[in-house]
């Protein structure tokens, strides 16, 4: 089974996110943030939303690599060192999200951190993940 979007008609529309998931299961994944490293470490791309594709595949290959897809997602955060930024580019990030991702969309946050783990990353996602 997969994951139940709630969207209740209350709420401000859920926009590029649902405001509440459901899921039933038999495996809980559960998906370290990804930064936009390439495979020998390297932060890539100079914007954030070039980071933030980079980011968002690499979080997707974490969760193929354990048997998932990106409609198995239930939540995701994002950390973002510049949430004004992050605001600004929100359309084109939406775009990168529908096309990596699809339209299926998890329970979200943005979240501003005053900087990541590498110096150079302006973005990074973690999720939960529920497989059938």
């Amino acid at each position: 089974m997969s994951p139940e979007r709630i969207n209740p008609p209350e709420l401000s529309p859920a926009t590029g996110f649902s405001h509440a998931v459901a899921a039933t299961g038999s495996r809980l994944v559960f998906l370290a943030g990804q930064t936009a490293l390439d495979g020998s470490g390297k932060v890539v791309g100079e914007t954030l939303p070039e980071q933030f594709e980079v980011a968002l595949t690499n979080l997707l290959a974490a969760l193929a690599a354990a048997g998932g897809a990106a409609r198995d997602l239930a939540r995701v955060t994002v950390y973002a060192v510049d949430v004004a930024a992050y605001r600004e580019c929100s359309a084109e990030l939406g775009r990168i999200w529908r096309r990596l991702a699809g339209r299926d969309y998890p329970a979200m946050a943005v979240i501003g951190v005053v900087r990541l783990w590498d110096d150079r990353a302006q973005v990074e996602l973690d999720g939960v993940a529920v497989l059938p």
